[in-house]
């Protein structure tokens, strides 16, 4: 069912009727947080293999869509605290946003932040405006705006005046004080930097929360992940709760 990350041992189940899987390491780190893949299973995992390899489990859940619906968020929260109880992890979670992915990560830190101990996003949609939608320098995403409005039950009118945003969330993010990783490409024509990460690194750079930040020069929406998986490892591990670290 699930594809990717030979050599791990895992565990694939539904979970309220969802496909879910766990990776786990081949050992284990005392403490160490799981990390919580939101969308786009074993897309670019060099940084999800790296974390593996230094003792963190690995969860995913599939969506019903791409687009962040209160009851999809529910259900990963759930589905945390039922692989805490079950396989003993700790139940704060690092979530992995990639793209679409970025913002079912920082809505679901929105909402449940005593579940996240530190986010990591990669050219995260922040702003429906320019992602699905494109009315911005950034190219239309194809199907998304479909997907978006049946998903939400909104029509285009009401996407242009949607008022819970990713960006909107922000400000739960720095109040919470949840450390973040940011990656982007400077030149993405999909989810643009300009339109969308630019806020959160704005944001927590006035805040002083803890941020790590790589824009990738020449990059376009794909590839994602940092350039340094280690770099960035070290970074999310400073605020896992693992033995040794703060």
């Amino acid at each position: 069912m699930f594809d990717g990350f030979e050599g791990f041992c895992r565990e694939e189940f539904l979970f309220e009727d969802r496909p879910a899987v766990i990776v786990f390491p081949r050992e284990k780190k005392p403490g160490a947080v799981p990390l919580l893949k939101c969308e786009y299973w074993n897309a670019f995992p060099a940084l999800e293999e790296e974390m593996l390899r230094r003792g963190h489990a690995l969860l995913f859940i599939r969506n019903d869509d791409r687009w962040a619906r209160p009851e999809e968020l529910s259900r990963k929260a759930r589905f945390l605290r039922f692989a805490a109880e079950k396989y003993g992890l700790p139940v704060r979670s690092i979530p992995v946003g990639m793209s679409c992915g970025g913002q079912i990560a920082v809505k679901f830190a929105s909402d449940f932040p005593e579940l996240v101990s530190v986010l990591y996003l990669d050219a995260p949609v922040m702003n429906y405006i320019s992602c699905p939608l494109g009315a911005g320098i950034g190219e239309e995403l194809p199907g998304g705006v479909k997907e978006f409005l049946d998903a939400h039950g909104v029509t285009l009118s009401e996407l242009i005046s949607f008022r819970d945003m990713p960006m909107d969330r922000i400000g739960d993010l720095i109040r919470d004080r949840i450390p973040l990783a940011l990656v982007a490409g400077d030149s993405d024509r999909t989810v643009p930097f300009a339109e969308n990460g630019i806020w959160l690194e704005k944001a927590y750079e006035a805040a002083g929360v803890p941020f790590w930040f790589e824009l990738k020069k020449g990059c376009d929406h794909h590839p994602h992940g940092p350039t340094e998986p280690g770099k960035l490892a070290d970074f999310l591990e400073e605020f896992d709760g693992g033995e040794g670290n703060a």
